[in-house]
């Protein structure tokens, strides 16, 4: 297929862009569930720039009058960010960072937790995921911090990438000895954990590892050395070769060792069984002073893609989470073609060969979304926003080429539930000002 098969509609045929937030505060968006379940509203919070987990605030504004509303307000000079609407309650996820941080114990990968305020009770947030860091440890409580929680599309879990606090200062992993290494964890609410008292620790959602890690992973073996930017499979799992419903299933990056010991990261699946609660054969659910916590008992973990042959091997481009379709019948990344320009790719959630879905002459610069009728992706790039048609590859840019400054930022390209706007964010260069400050923009469509 020949590069950029682009329609030229005018923009303003399509849609419009209309800029949401207008303020010296930054904002930041998550990768996905920004809009809430109604899709008049995007929630948000004001950090100061995506790498500077400093904001104190989890806002929402309408797309349509730009109201604000105050969501939730840390306390005890704690942090938050990073928050994603129920897929259909009025409830909002985030990170929650350690009240009362003090030089020796401040906001980190592994010193965070998911809080949850419901829109019925503002301003007052429960825990999520249940946290124990003194031994003896809980089975059902992890013992770090958990990053980007994402809803499953039924309410009834969440997922999220995971560090380990305990292990948090080891520098080395031995047979007998783990250290701390990201990967992705669950949490059930149908089970509530209380936990022994302690400093830091928190009762919470029935919460285990779902993946298995090694630091010295063997090269050209499928052992992954990190598990990271994961998302769920289809709205109802996905329909594996025998013809069964695996309802719980996750996709997810896992970095590998080629033969030359070179890292590449890989498309992984990971099937979770019904039942969490009991301990696989690799060991606790809760881990132990020297090793991290273990999967459940029926989790089952496979590589989907195989690229260390190819002439730019791995997932590349712009940090992005994995997306699949609704179906779940296929998951979706980004690579590069073999003239090095960043495209989406898809390969078949049951495993198989991957197939190129962009064919375009200019790399991605942002990560992209799968419209919820499973016919498009959204994303950035050529400092414009575009749309690919799935079927064909027609590819439809959305908005005018901006300039550098103004272009859209990489983390977030988000459809709503309806699928008839897309949120991002756009620096802002202020009247009279030098500075600039991440503001939400959306894209309205006709």
């Amino acid at each position: 297929m020949p590069k950029t098969n682009e329609k030229s509609s005018p923009a303003s045929c399509l849609g419009q862009e209309v800029q949401l937030t207008n303020s010296p505060n930054g904002h930041a968006l998550l990768n996905r569930n920004i809009f809430s379940p109604d899709s008049q509203w995007i929630v948000y919070d004001v950090r100061s720039q995506d790498s500077n987990f400093d904001g104190d605030r989890i806002e929402k504004v309408h797309i349509q009058t730009k109201e604000v509303v105050l969501l939730y307000k840390a306390a005890n000079h704690a942090k938050v960010g990073a928050a994603s609407y129920h897929p259909f309650k009025n409830k909002v996820a985030f990170i929650h960072g350690p009240e009362f941080p003090t030089e020796e114990y401040n906001y980190s990968a592994s010193r965070r937790y998911g809080a949850v305020v419901d829109e019925k009770n503002p301003l007052q947030a429960v825990n999520l995921d249940a946290r124990d860091v003194t031994a003896p440890f809980t089975p059902g409580a992890l013992r770090g911090g958990t990053h980007v929680h994402i809803w499953h599309p039924d309410g009834t879990m969440m997922s999220y990438t995971y560090e380990d606090d305990v292990l948090a200062e080891i520098k080395q992993e031995t047979a007998k000895q783990d250290m701390n290494i990201r990967n992705i964890g669950v949490t059930a609410f149908h089970k509530q954990v209380k936990v022994h008292p302690g400093e830091r620790n928190l009762d919470g959602a029935f919460s285990v590892l779902v993946t298995k890690t090694n630091a010295n992973a063997r090269p050209g073996s499928d052992d992954i050395i990190k598990a990271l930017e994961e998302t769920w499979i289809g709205k109802d799992g996905y329909l594996k070769k025998d013809g069964s419903r695996q309802k719980k299933a996750l996709a997810f990056q896992g970095i590998i060792r080629d033969l030359a010991g070179n890292e590449i990261t890989e498309v992984y699946r990971v099937d979770l069984p019904d039942d969490l609660t009991s301990p696989g054969e690799s060991g606790p659910l809760e881990g132990s002073s020297t090793q991290r916590p273990q999967p459940p008992k029926g989790v089952l973990q496979t590589r989907l893609t195989f690229t260390s042959g190819q002439k730019h091997p791995g997932i590349q481009g712009p940090r992005h989470w994995l997306r699949t379709s609704p179906d779940g019948a296929s998951i979706a990344y980004l690579a590069k073609d073999d003239e090095g320009i960043v495209q989406i790719w898809i390969v078949p959630t049951v495993g198989g060969t991957p197939k190129q879905a962009t064919h375009n002459a200019f790399s991605l610069q942002t990560c992209f979304s799968w419209s919820p009728d499973g016919e498009f992706f959204a994303y950035a790039a050529d400092n414009s926003l575009f749309k690919t048609k799935i079927a064909d590859g027609s590819t439809t840019r959305l908005t005018p080429k901006a300039a550098d400054s103004e272009a859209i930022l990489p983390l977030w390209v988000c459809y709503s539930p309806d699928g008839k706007n897309i949120g991002y964010l756009k620096n802002v260069r202020y009247p009279n000002s030098s500075k600039t400050y991440p503001q939400i923009f959306c894209f309205q469509f006709q």
